[in-house]
């Protein structure tokens, strides 16, 4: 079996009847380690449910997704460990915490998976250019500051695989974020999709794939 992510013949309907819609249809998509892909295409196209069903938030109605060799079919308590200990995400609304400093907010992740080899999330921060506002909180940030932390919270479990939605939505400093995510994908071996609508995103990707109405193709390489 590959390692890195597999999306095999995936369907994923919405709604039932006359108002049944299809977001994915018959997808397939490997992603293998250390290589990073963009998904571009028009809103509504089905980029956001692929997400949703390579990450395992949700079960798709036909096909299976697999990622390092482990089939996402299983419970949802599985499922769930899957996603704390094999998968980063990067959302395009961060999720940050109110609550919770930058430096919490990336810690956060280690309390509920079992990592034998995390990354150091002070580390990360000066990698994310954010070692300067470690002690601040969520409302204290701009909204490419607040992009930034999610990027290193997504990254301190040494993730098999980083699924990232809209990175550049937001940042203040895109082309030093989208060079970090491409170099941390090549140097730890990770897995990388990338949902954007921003070509700048292209040309740090191995492949560019384009999804219309719930289909993906594959386009030229992206220029390095």
């Amino acid at each position: 079996m590959s390692t890195g992510l597999v999306v095999d013949q995936v369907t994923l309907r919405h709604g039932d009847g006359e108002d049944e819609t299809v977001a994915l249809d018959r997808v397939s998509l490997h992603v293998p380690r250390g290589e990073i892909v963009a998904v571009v295409g028009p809103s509504g196209a089905g980029k956001s449910s692929l997400l949703a069903v390579a990450g395992g938030l949700t079960v798709p109605d036909e096909g299976r997704v697999v990622i390092d060799g482990v089939d996402l079919a299983g419970s949802e308590r599985e499922r769930a460990r899957i996603r704390r200990e094999r998968i980063g995400y990067v959302f395009q609304s961060n999720n940050l915490i109110p609550a919770l400093t930058a430096l919490d907010q990336i810690r956060l992740p280690l309390t509920f998976a079992r990592i034998e080899d995390p990354r150091d999330p002070r580390e990360l921060l000066a990698e994310v250019g954010m070692e300067h506002r470690a002690d601040r909180r969520p409302h204290q940030l701009s909204g490419g500051e607040r992009q930034r932390i999610g990027i290193a919270r997504a990254l301190v479990t040494r993730p098999g695989m980083l699924l990232v939605d809209e990175p550049t939505a937001a940042l203040d400093r895109r082309r030093e974020v989208l060079g970090l995510l491409a170099r941390e994908t090549h140097r730890y071996g990770m897995g990388t999709v990338v949902v954007t609508h921003d070509h700048d995103v292209l040309g740090h990707c191995d492949r560019v794939l384009e999804m219309v109405d719930g289909g993906l193709t594959e386009q030229q390489p992206a220029l390095a």
